[in-house]
């Protein structure tokens, strides 16, 4: 698929992908911690519809249609299985809708891990391709430009939802959730099972999710450095270091007085280990130097965040309207109306 849809448009520069709809429709009060099922599609779509206008509006040319963990199996787990397929068929259009009102933005289907994967279970492995089989096809009939398979962290998994997109005919991104071990569970490397899914024919290879931006970028690099095809880099919002590669086992250092009842921040507190925007920025504009234009930011994700990925590449979203003018802070600013006296109290505030 050297000259798919995906292909020529980031051919042409940057794409932006918003991701992190589980962490930002929590946030909003739409969807559940912890279960993390996008019922939100069925349950309010006006929800979910406004979260992907302010990620457009922020810059995303991507309207990835939210049905991470929308699969047979999740739904069996919450004992919803008969909304499986009205589930995804409205998430679909939601984003279809969305897509369409603005020129330019392309609509993406989902699948992604499963979680239930066992590379030792062939009956297992069966089922989460026929889970693949039916969503892809549903994203095929709801009109989708192209399909995202994400999150993946056996490389077995990954192939065989390339495999389900490719027998659909639709342009495929493929992006990898390595864990902290720094290579697949099932035990290919990282790098080398993103060669294995370029010569499958995957269009975009990398890696979203699980990594902060300061222990996503070095892979990113190897990434690139290895394959031919575009590369996606969509981290997560929080500070993961070397010591904690993940956000799942990121510890809280800040002196909580009242931590998650669960034992760990991940994930419903996280918040003091956020990045800031311009860490999100610096880190879009380095991978972008290195090559890379299929960009985005995952879990922890708002509306800010992606305005500041689009900005750091030259992008000019209808958000950047309101980005930050400091220069006319009542206390910081350097406008010449604003008063002396109010200026020095900066240091003492």
């Amino acid at each position: 698929m050297a000259h798919d849809l995906i292909t020529q448009r980031l051919d042409r520069g940057p794409l932006i992908c918003a991701e992190g709809f589980l962490f930002e429709l929590e946030r909003r009060g739409y969807l559940s911690a912890g279960e993390f099922v996008p019922e939100v599609a069925l349950l309010r779509p006006d929800a979910l519809e406004a979260l992907h206008r302010d990620f457009q509006h922020a810059g995303s040319d991507v309207v990835q249609a939210f049905t991470y963990n929308g699969h047979r199996e999740k739904m069996k787990v919450i004992g919803k299985e008969d909304l499986l397929e009205p589930l995804n068929r409205a998430a679909l259009r939601i984003a279809r809708k969305v897509a369409d009102e603005k020129a330019g933005n392309l609509m993406a289907g989902n699948i992604s891990n499963s979680n239930v994967w066992d590379p030792e279970d062939p009956a297992s492995q069966q089922s989460v391709r026929d889970m693949f089989d039916e969503m892809v096809q549903w994203a095929v009939e709801e009109g989708a430009d192209f399909i995202i398979a994400e999150t993946f962290y056996y490389a077995g998994e990954a192939e065989a939802a390339l495999e389900a997109i490719k027998a659909k005919g639709l342009p495929a991104v493929v992006t990898l959730a390595p864990m902290a071990e720094d290579r697949m569970i099932d035990g290919p490397g990282i790098v080398e099972t993103c060669l294995a899914l370029e010569q499958k024919g995957a269009s975009v290879v990398g890696l979203n999710c699980f990594r902060g931006p300061d222990t996503m970028r070095p892979w990113i690099q190897r990434i690139r450095d290895a394959v031919a095809c575009h590369v996606a880099a969509l981290p997560v919002t929080y500070r993961t270091t070397e010591r904690e590669p993940t956000f799942f086992n990121l510890s809280d250092q800040q002196g909580c007085g009242c931590p998650a009842p669960h034992g760990r921040p991940f994930p419903t507190a996280l918040d003091p280990l956020f990045c800031n925007r311009y860490e999100l920025g610096a880190f879009a504009r380095d991978v972008h130097a290195q090559g890379v234009n299929y960009l985005g930011v995952c879990c922890g994700a708002s509306p800010m965040h992606v305005r500041e990925v689009a900005m750091a590449v030259g992008r000019e979203p209808e958000a950047a309207q309101f980005a930050e003018r400091m220069e006319n802070h009542f206390m910081y600013g350097s406008h010449d109306r604003l008063p002396d006296h109010i200026a020095a109290l900066g240091e003492k505030a």
